[in-house]
């Protein structure tokens, strides 16, 4: 009978079958495996799976120990393990999965990696937490496929000091997935009196999944835009991070760089004032729907959340809420992501994560530990890497 389907009615059935059911049914025979990894298909499938649930999900990193912060930073433990775990986006915030089997532990060099975010249901991982690391690593924990990226480009050492900034997306015009690596070098200038001893250069690369490779971008940043090497937020096929240039009266000017992942140039969206009495601590952005948000993590200030009202406006950036009962510096709620209703999931002093509304402040125990390393982000499941063997280089 199943024989005697037309591919595109057999297409229909299969596309509505859990994941785990679609990679069975690759192995039935020749024919359904080719069907099922060709990209129209993974194509489909994606639009399918970000349309057929009413509740999306939230795909969160949590880490077996706590990560306690020093005064230089994060102390780690070279025993540190890290786990994922999918969970549903409503009011019961049931777990949906669970990857307790982290494959790439052994490669990691701190224990644990650095979350550049997800896209599409692949992972973007990156072992440079406390080191220089050129291991990057593209995931899909639905489908324990993967690929492994080449060295990078950019070299740091013949700089002084060096930041990295990573991002993550999608090019919708050319159905690629880009990793995008910021290098801010900071190199010892002869300058005369009063001038800054250091100078800034600024290098950027892009991997395509596409094409396996990396390139360099000739279309960098205007001179003296340093980037701070925080999270980046990934909408509307651009990625967006804070950085800023100082000022001839050494002041810092603080914006978002934005960089278009199709044709791979950046512009620039202003900032609103965010500190209180002139307070400029570096700013925090993270995707809100389809537009951005804003916040301070460290601040003898309270936490405040700033949304930009209409995408592309700087002029509709609009102080949403301000959370009054905070403690004191670095005893504060970190904000860790949003919900799709528009909560900020909070990251509490004793531990707990919880979800709050920005509107009516209403706190919801989420019952689950996090995290100095916690990551949260939405999440749709894929077959993307489908057609792809697990690809794994050597240096």
């Amino acid at each position: 009978m199943w024989d005697s389907l037309p591919p595109e009615i057999l297409l229909d059935i299969i596309i509505r079958l859990p994941i785990k059911s679609i990679i069975t049914c690759t192995s039935v025979c020749k024919t359904w495996k080719s069907l099922i990894q060709n990209p129209s298909f993974i194509s489909d499938h994606l639009r399918h799976s970000t349309t057929k649930y009413d509740h999306p999900l939230l795909l969160f990193r949590l880490c077996s120990k706590k990560v306690v912060l020093g005064i230089g930073g994060p102390v780690w433990f070279k025993d540190e393990k890290e786990f994922y775990a999918l969970h549903w986006d409503n009011q019961n915030f049931n777990e949906y999965n669970r990857f307790d089997d982290f494959p790439f532990h052994a490669q990691c060099r701190r224990g644990i990696f650095r979350v550049v975010g997800t896209c599409n249901g692949l992972v973007c991982l990156v072992d440079d937490f406390g080191c220089y690391s050129h291991n990057f690593i593209l995931w899909n924990p639905c489908l324990r496929k993967f690929v492994q990226l080449p060295k990078p480009n950019i070299k740091f050492r013949k700089h002084l000091t060096y930041i990295p900034s990573f991002g993550f997306g999608f090019d919708t015009k050319t159905n690629d997935y880009k990793v995008v690596r910021i290098m801010t070098f900071r190199d010892r200038d002869n300058l005369g009196v009063g001038e800054s001893p250091l100078k800034v250069e600024v290098g950027v690369e892009i991997y395509s999944l596409a094409t396996g490779e990396w390139k360099t971008l000739t279309a960098v940043p205007p001179t003296g835009t340093e980037f701070y090497g925080h999270p980046h937020a990934s909408i509307n096929g651009a990625l967006h991070w804070v950085a800023f240039r100082r000022t001839k009266d050494d002041k810092f000017l603080e914006f978002v760089s934005v960089l278009n992942l199709e044709d791979e140039v950046f512009r620039e969206i202003a900032l609103p004032k965010l500190g209180i009495n002139g307070n400029r601590l570096p700013t925090f952005i993270s995707a809100y729907g389809n537009s951005l948000a804003l916040f301070q993590k460290v601040s003898m200030d309270p936490l405040s959340i700033w949304l930009m009202e209409e995408y592309g406006n700087a002029s509709s950036w609009t102080k949403i809420v301000t959370f009054v009962d905070q403690g004191p510096r670095r005893n504060k709620p970190q904000v860790k992501g949003f919900r799709k209703s528009g909560e900020a999931i909070l990251l509490m002093t004793n531990g707990k994560l919880v979800s709050r509304g920005l509107e009516t402040q209403e706190i919801k125990d989420l019952g689950m530990a996090g995290s100095y390393n916690t990551f949260v982000d939405s999440y749709v499941e894929s077959l993307v890497l489908l057609d792809k063997a697990n690809h794994a280089v050597t240096y």
